[in-house]
């Protein structure tokens, strides 16, 4: 990484923000320090299911940057936050250069299709309280406990009725697991959010664990 950061910007990044366009060439590879940056798939009807999020554990855009490829669905920044960016241009080279760097990009790229594929088959089988509380942990783990996030916004992110997610917001809420006010919402127990999690919650995280940081604990060991 010492050779990438002379190549490094750091940004602001600001929900709503589209970070790449459908069938567009990515231009940018961005880093996240904090905030999270979601992939959607737009429907007809005007919705938009997101399919993965990039957080500070990730990266957006490398697998395009290496192979010239187009972004398939739209990117845009979920919650606000710092991230660095590089230019596809540079990071191709750099990654020509630097093959031990070019892998952990392709290895993020595995975790990141992993995340999408387990997102689809939890969309089609499991009910709307596990799925909302996967989701929670998930964010939980890229943001932190207190997350600017109207129902409306991530009942649209999750496909679903704005009245199924109120009604599992007011569970959870009676549950004491989380509070929400004037667009924010708060999670006081992630302990028993993830209980009620559907089995895709540890799955995506298990994933993640045996990828880097079995790598991170080989590096300590070295070093």
């Amino acid at each position: 990484m010492a050779r990438l950061v002379p190549h490094l910007s750091v940004v602001e990044i600001t929900a709503r923000d589209i970070v790449a366009e459908p069938h567009q060439q990515v231009q940018r590879v961005y880093f996240p320090h904090s905030g999270i940056i979601s992939s959607v798939v737009e429907l007809a009807d005007g919705g938009a299911i997101e399919t993965g999020m990039i957080g500070k554990d990730g990266v957006f855009g490398a697998s395009q940057a290496l192979d010239h490829k187009m972004s398939l669905n739209l990117v845009t920044v979920q919650i606000s936050g710092r991230a660095s960016i590089v230019t596809s241009e540079r990071l191709r080279a750099l990654a020509a250069e630097l093959p031990d760097f070019k892998a952990v990009l392709v290895k993020y790229e595995q975790f990141f299709l992993s995340q999408v594929q387990q997102t689809a088959a939890c969309n089609a089988v499991h009910d709307i309280e596990a799925r909302t509380c996967k989701w929670l942990s998930r964010m939980f783990d890229l943001a932190g406990p207190d997350l600017p996030l109207t129902q409306e916004f991530f009942a649209g992110m999750m496909g679903v009725r704005r009245t199924s997610v109120t009604t599992v917001a007011g569970e959870l809420h009676g549950a004491g697991l989380i509070s929400y006010s004037r667009g924010r919402l708060h999670i006081h127990n992630i302990s028993q959010i993830r209980k009620r999690a559907c089995e895709c919650d540890e799955v995506v995280r298990g994933h993640y664990q045996r990828m880097f940081r079995a790598d991170e604990a080989d590096q300590e060991n070295s070093s």
